[in-house]
């Protein structure tokens, strides 16, 4: 929302990320290692604009379907909403594509 809404009078977006990346995976490890270590654990929240940076990165992963704005209204809405874009980005993972954006960023 680039004006406001009504709790939030500043320009703010909907952002779903990751709080926790997957690990390195190895074919030395068993199965429920290897699925284990994949796993990663997002979030959902309303950010300001003025901290965000454009970058030319995109990732073509569709979250419209999953994440709205009405599922911060209702915590169990918003967890499953969670959960939703976890499976979607960690199937993303299991497939190898988009490696650099499962990883962690280096400051």
């Amino acid at each position: 929302n680039d004006d406001g809404a009504s709790g939030r009078n500043y320009g703010h977006a909907l952002v779903c990320g990751l709080s926790t990346i997957p690990r390195k995976v190895t074919k030395k490890m068993d199965e429920k290692k290897q699925a284990k270590r994949s796993r990663c654990k997002t979030f959902i929240k309303n950010i300001n604009y003025s901290p965000l940076m454009p970058t030319r990165y995109t990732l073509d992963v569709d979250f419209k379907g999953v994440v709205s704005t009405d599922c911060l209204d209702n915590s169990t809405k918003k967890v499953a909403a969670q959960k939703e874009a976890k499976k979607l980005l960690e199937e993303r993972f299991k497939t190898g594509k988009s490696r650099w954006f499962l990883t962690r960023l280096a400051f």
